[in-house]
């Protein structure tokens, strides 16, 4: 299994689901840290990222030529102008054009507001994203 965990600035988020996925999940994953800046592709690869790929162009290329089962990433990359200017609007086109399982993690975010999820903690999302994978990888292996 191919999966691609998304984030910027500091990358706490995406080392908090390197982390959880490297914990829980077979060996065999092949974990991708897809950076919106080098500072947050080192901090998760330095979680336990296979490998990482850092910007607007190299995250816009990797979406486009590389097979992944799913992706994992902050509500704000579905947003140009987010994440500090980070996502630009040829990433979202990238991530939205891609043909994967999308997990979006409902981060607080100005501009997109989504009901019920507002007290939500973030460990249970990750948790949820986490078993839901788990399920997935389960289902091929039958």
């Amino acid at each position: 299994m191919k999966i691609a965990v998304f984030d910027g600035q500091g990358a706490g988020l995406g080392q908090s689901v390197i982390k959880a996925m490297r914990q829980s999940l077979p060996n065999p994953c092949t974990i991708v840290a897809l950076g919106a800046n080098t500072y947050a592709t080192s901090k998760m690869v330095r979680a336990g990222a296979s490998m990482g790929i850092s910007g607007e162009k190299g995250f816009i290329s990797f979406c486009r030529r590389e097979p992944i089962d799913c992706l994992i990433a902050p509500i704000s990359i579905i947003e140009s102008g987010s994440l500090h200017g980070e996502i630009t609007r040829p990433m979202v086109h990238a991530f939205t054009d891609l043909h994967c399982k999308k997990f979006l993690i409902p981060l607080h975010h100005e501009r997109v507001f989504l009901p019920g999820l507002a007290h939500l903690p973030i460990k249970l999302c990750i948790e949820e994203i986490i078993r839901q994978i788990h399920d997935d990888w389960a289902e091929t292996d039958e």
